[in-house]
């Protein structure tokens, strides 16, 4: 750690940076982890749950592409003119982007039917039975 005694804030600063770094081998791993999800099997469905805490409607992307959903959580910090006036020692929250792909098949996009509550995603979609691609060639 370093000690920086003539000026206050460069101390602080310093301090909370040797925090982090001490930390950062046990913390590495939530900062590349990605959505936590559920995937439940209900009748002819399959409910996907996903923890989005903090993130509104607008903040959350669902594509469908080649049989994989995708789901983007993106938030961006907004800053207002008091928080430009005041003196931050440290800052984490920022813009913050989170994306999951699951491979569901062909299915079709006006199946899926998504909702959010309390900070849980929830998309719904059909169950569908694989296609067998398994031929038997034979010899000559």
């Amino acid at each position: 750690m370093r000690f920086l005694p003539s000026d206050r804030n460069r101390w602080e600063l310093s301090f909370f940076d040797d925090i982090d770094n001490f930390f950062t081998p046990f913390l590495e791993r939530e900062k590349t982890s990605h959505i936590k999800a559920d995937i439940i099997e209900k009748d002819n469905n399959y409910i996907l749950e996903m923890d989005v805490p903090g993130y509104d409607k607008k903040d959350i992307s669902i594509d469908l592409d080649n049989g994989y959903l995708t789901v983007t959580a993106k938030k961006q910090e907004n800053v207002d003119e008091k928080d430009k006036n005041q003196n931050y020692i440290k800052r984490e929250r920022k813009q913050v982007a989170c994306t999951r792909s699951f491979y569901v098949g062909d299915i079709k996009e006006d199946s899926i039917k998504p909702s959010l509550d309390n900070g849980i995603l929830k998309i719904t979609f059909p169950k569908i039975e694989p296609k067998s691609t398994k031929k038997q060639i034979e010899i000559k």
